[in-house]
């Protein structure tokens, strides 16, 4: 009787699960539970199940962080070009990871930490939910963020809350609050001299009323001569 149950076990279960099948038997053969012949016989169709061809794996669906239109595609890589992250940090994330941290950076420099549920970094990310775990959950065992869970009942949980403990991400984004909003070599902002501006465009054209055609510069004054002193001389 036990015997017709593991010959059952043997048919129903899938080939990468004949193993286990196959040491249970053999615990009851060594328990009794079971003949030898009982055994032996098992242990051929164990053998033949093996040796039947794999079945072909349907096909997947392609689900995931496919974006599904190309406002989501835009929006991606948008985010991820956004150098909210160190080039070291985001060197070990996918396209669609990056642009999920890079929106956890952007809370975190408004407001100190990140709530956002994990749809709505979703939506604004242009990737899939498993996305945002994956890419939340990485950082996490990689140590560059905390991550608080806040349940609330058994059905209802509030948004978790994560905040990012890597000493270079942080020093990362006090640099980027020190940069001018559009970019720029420079921390702050450099006036324009207008004055002297005002001068320069000023000092060709006064130079130029008295006497036009000599760069600017006076000409020196010759001595007058009178038509009696130039006849005498």
């Amino acid at each position: 009787m036990f015997a017709d149950e593991i010959r059952r076990s043997v048919e129903a279960a899938p080939r990468s699960r004949l193993p286990d099948v196959a040491a249970v038997m053999w615990r009851a053969y060594g328990a009794g539970q079971i003949s030898e012949t009982e055994a032996e016989a098992l242990s051929a169709l164990i053998e033949a199940r093996k040796a039947l061809p794999a079945t072909p794996a349907a096909p997947r669906r392609p689900v995931g962080s496919r974006p599904r239109s190309d406002a989501s595609m835009e929006r991606r890589r948008r985010w991820a070009a956004s150098g909210r992250l160190p080039p070291g940090i985001a060197a070990r994330f996918t396209l669609a990871e990056t642009a999920v941290l890079a929106i956890v950076s952007a809370e975190t420099t408004r407001r100190g930490d990140c709530r956002m549920y994990v749809d709505h970094i979703a939506a604004v990310a242009g990737v899939s939910r498993s996305t945002v775990k994956t890419a939340i959950r990485q950082a996490r065992t990689l140590g560059l963020i905390t991550v608080e869970e806040r349940p609330q009942t058994a059905f209802r949980n509030l948004s978790n809350v994560v905040r990012i403990v890597s000493k270079e991400w942080t020093a990362w984004l006090r640099l980027a609050r020190t940069l001018p909003a559009r970019g720029g070599g420079v921390n702050s902002s450099t006036s324009t001299n207008t004055q002297d501006l005002e001068l320069r465009r000023k000092r060709p054209a006064e130079a130029q009323k008295g006497l036009p055609g000599t760069g600017g510069w006076p000409r020196p004054e010759r001595p007058q001569w009178n038509r009696r002193e130039r006849q005498e001389a």
